[in-house]
């Protein structure tokens, strides 16, 4: 895919069912990604070598989801300076706890931003990516703002009896 703006990682194909929560919110927006399995810990060399290639690819934002561990946020952040959105995923007896704490207590120098564990972390990811995007894009904004006022409206139009 040309001029890919956001790199969806995941640690594992079994990821893949939350993961594509994100591209589908992409999706939406009509911006560019590209998505590919690597793991932290059985494949680092490779993880790190894409890491260290995205901002000459002109990637913008990473989007890294993984369960258990979840180291896979850290090692990609350690190897770029582009903004990294950890998505914490439930993949364990610990129902997501145990990712959520290693995706957001990272050692400073190495900044991660996490989102919620899950599908809504993974769509706010996908969310807070666009807005990341937004800063150099009057387009992408106009989308964002008719967004929000549509999850308004929804709300809003909202019926009790």
């Amino acid at each position: 895919m040309g001029n890919v703006k956001v790199a969806i990682m995941m640690g594992s194909k079994s990821d893949l069912n939350i993961m594509e929560k994100t591209a589908e919110i992409l999706k939406e927006f009509e911006t560019s990604f590209e998505m590919k399995v690597l793991s932290a810990h059985r494949t680092p060399k490779e993880t790190a070598e894409y890491a260290e290639a995205l901002r000459a690819k002109g990637v913008r934002v990473v989007i890294c989801g993984a369960g258990a561990s979840a180291a896979l946020s850290g090692v990609v952040a350690s190897h770029t300076t582009l903004p990294v959105i950890g998505v914490p995923i439930d993949a364990t007896a610990l129902n997501g706890m145990d990712a959520l704490l290693s995706t957001v207590q990272m050692p400073p120098g190495v900044p991660v931003g996490t989102v919620a564990i899950g599908e809504a972390g993974a769509k706010n990811a996908a969310l807070l990516a666009l807005r990341i995007l937004s800063l150099n894009d009057p387009l992408l904004e106009t989308r964002l703002q008719k967004y929000k006022e549509d999850q308004k409206q929804k709300i809003l139009g909202i019926k009790l009896t």
